[in-house]
């Protein structure tokens, strides 16, 4: 690896199960969840190596400004 360029980051799917089906063959970490208290669980136990997740419309909603903490993962919503 270039010196100062970053490693390498673990991709993550946070969300209803139905939604996230498939994800997993591309590699991604999914943490299938139905409440707001599992969507921000999830989000808040992703591992350290976590680069960018994958979330659907509801579990965007439900952690609101949570995943603007600088610090944190980047983020992508599934379209609704």
């Amino acid at each position: 690896m270039a010196p100062g360029s970053a490693a390498p980051g673990a991709v993550a799917a946070i969300g209803e199960r139905a939604l996230l089906a498939g994800f997993h063959l591309a590699g991604a970490r999914i943490h299938a969840c139905e409440s707001e208290q599992e969507f921000l669980h999830a989000w808040t136990a992703l591992p350290q190596d976590t680069a960018v997740v994958i979330l659907t419309p509801r579990c965007a909603q439900a952690l609101g400004p949570a995943v603007t903490v600088p610090g944190s993962p980047m983020t992508v919503v599934l379209p609704s």
